[in-house]
């Protein structure tokens, strides 16, 4: 569950969801984009899990806290900064393999797979954190997708992205500072 809400919230304050959206603009086979934006986030979020499991063993449970404070510190920080306008891949390749490109490329490195891994190094089922932050990320970006950039644009993003960079940092904080024993 937990993964599932840091996914809604890092991807609400993503260039992933505006990506998505133009590639729901470009292609209107919605379903074959929407289904590659399921893979591309499933791997994303995979890769994440398995980092979090790889480093979970040599960390104590206090590190493991401390990597999940600083990942949503930093989610919450990068929120707070307005998104630049994603770039999409020009091929002729068609909907399916262009959208799991663009947003494979867009999500490795990004805040929702930082918060994934912090998440899998923590539980007891790493694969969980990968399959919450997977359907968090799709309640973002599935709505992009068929809503269009035109909508989504039209959206209050400011306003919404610095709600959610507050509340990830206030919550970040809540767990280095917890991690530190100093709350």
């Amino acid at each position: 569950m937990a993964a599932f809400v840091g996914a809604i919230l890092c991807q609400a304050s993503d260039r992933s969801a505006w990506l998505a959206a133009m590639l729901g603009d470009r292609y209107p086979k919605h379903g074959q984009v929407i289904i590659a934006a399921a893979l591309a986030l499933a791997i994303g979020n995979g890769v994440g899990a398995v980092g979090g499991m790889l480093i979970a063993p040599i960390m104590t449970p206090n590190a493991r806290a401390l990597l999940l404070g600083l990942a949503l510190v930093s989610a919450g920080v990068a929120a707070l900064f307005r998104a630049k306008p994603p770039a999409t891949l020009r091929t002729g390749a068609g909907a399916f393999l262009t959208a799991l490109i663009c947003l494979l490329a867009i999500s490795m490195g990004d805040k929702t797979q930082f918060l994934t891994a912090a998440l899998a190094a923590r539980a007891p089922i790493p694969a969980l954190a990968a399959i919450g932050a997977t359907l968090g990320s799709l309640v973002v970006i599935i709505p992009a997708i068929l809503a269009g950039e035109s909508r989504y644009r039209s959206l209050p993003h400011r306003p919404v992205r610095i709600t959610i960079g507050l509340v990830l940092m206030v919550t970040g904080l809540i767990f280095a500072l917890g991690a530190m024993r100093l709350i």
